[in-house]
């Protein structure tokens, strides 16, 4: 049977040791064929033949041949998006045992879905062209010492970070030679995110974002760090904020393209991305790497992962309270008027988070605005395949700027 063939082949993987120490479990695989039972213990799975399963992933014989394609097709390509974006999968098992095992098995389905990268031309990068350092901002809050970096000259561009992440993740277009010759790129990291701190006058309190706090902190970054209006390009939760900068302060923005923008992301929440029985960096970098294209090279893939490892606590659960809460497309997207603020939208067939569909939802609703679905890429592109992003990149600030730049 071609799954328990391809399960055989990772149980050596040297990287299960590391996502699952401790972990103490027992797996059962339904449909495919005869049932699969493994012991998932501390990381070295180990089929099994007898004994209860602790987790259950069970569906159709029929449903489980996309899973084993090359590539598998979106919603089948890991094991987060079989659990919460496929109907025809089932999961069963304690929750929190089921989020403990989490990094496990998202790296298992990771190796049994295994396909070659996709091609892309590869283009001149280096760090060395990333400058950064702390700017002091006058936040609606209080001040706070915000780490920002920027590269390139020209028209400004802000990158805003997705949920729980950090500037990290625009590495890829920040050091990226050619696109430094033509646009001024500009990436912070939000309060409470990567390095940049609180602000002053935090009590420890619970952290949640929303709209109008996220507004605030971008205002400010664009009125005192940048100084004029700039084109925002935002990823997922800075797709969402984008939208509602060009809603609501659109005097601030020259245009936006919104990368793996939603359109309302219900479902997001995870009771175990801030909770003391759960290993938030193990759980919550899994989580989000099922996010991302089975084609994208692993190497890109593991490092957008890691930023997530990284966070701190709750502040990706706290994030998700204004992108899978509060963001509604169909009452944000009809208020932009791209005569004065235009929209580009780059949606990637593999998101199930904020999919191609949200995309042509969000473009009916905002006349004018240009959409890209990226054939290959997932919910972290920028990061995930920098070089598969950037010919979409380009186009949409592009389009937004009027501009006659090559690719």
């Amino acid at each position: 049977m071609e799954l328990r063939a391809r399960l055989a082949q990772a149980l050596g993987d040297p990287e299960l040791r590391r996502l699952g120490a401790g972990l103490v479990a027992t797996l059962r695989i339904e449909g495919a064929g005869d049932d699969i039972l493994l012991r998932l213990d501390g990381g070295q799975p180990c089929f099994d033949s007898s004994g209860n399963a602790d987790i259950v992933i069970a569906a159709p014989a029929q449903d489980w041949q996309p899973v084993l394609r090359t590539p598998p097709l979106p919603r089948y390509q890991a094991f987060t998006a079989l659990a919460m974006a496929n109907p025809a999968f089932t999961i069963t098992g304690d929750p929190k045992l089921v989020a403990q095992a989490r990094a496990v098995l998202e790296r298992l389905f990771e190796l049994v879905t295994t396909s070659p990268a996709a091609p892309a031309a590869p283009m001149a990068r280096t760090l060395i062209a990333i400058s950064g350092r702390y700017h002091r901002v006058a936040l609606p809050e209080g001040q706070a010492d915000l780490h920002v970096e920027s590269a390139g000259a020209g028209h400004p561009v802000l990158f805003l970070h997705t949920a729980g992440a950090d500037a990290r993740q625009f590495h890829g277009q920040l050091s990226d030679l050619d696109l430094g010759a033509t646009w001024h790129m500009v990436a912070p990291d939000m309060p409470f995110h990567g390095r940049s701190m609180p602000p002053e006058g935090w009590q420890g309190e619970p952290y949640r974002l929303t709209g109008a706090r996220y507004l605030g902190w971008c205002a400010a970054i664009i009125e005192q760090v940048i100084g004029e209006k700039a084109i925002v390009a935002g990823g997922s939760m800075g797709a969402a904020l984008a939208l509602l900068l060009a809603a609501e302060r659109p005097d601030l923005v020259a245009g936006i393209v919104a990368i793996e923008p939603p359109f309302r992301s219900n479902g997001r929440r995870n009771p175990f991305q801030h909770h003391v029985g759960v290993h938030a960096g193990l759980h919550n970098a899994a989580f989000v790497r099922g996010l991302m294209s089975p084609t994208s090279p692993l190497d890109a893939r593991r490092r957008a992962a890691w930023i997530y490892s990284q966070g701190a606590p709750e502040i990706y659960a706290g994030d998700l309270a204004f992108y899978s809460d509060e963001f509604d497309g169909a009452a944000i997207a009809p208020r932009i008027d791209t005569t004065r603020t235009p929209v580009a939208l780059l949606c990637g067939t593999y998101d199930y988070s904020a999919t191609p569909e949200d995309g042509r939802k969000l473009a009916e609703r905002i006349p004018g605005a240009m959409l890209r679905v990226m054939e290959g890429l997932g919910h972290f592109p920028m990061c995930e395949h920098p070089d598969l992003f950037r010919p979409h990149l380009v186009a949409g600030l592009n389009h937004v700027a009027g501009s006659a730049v090559e690719d």
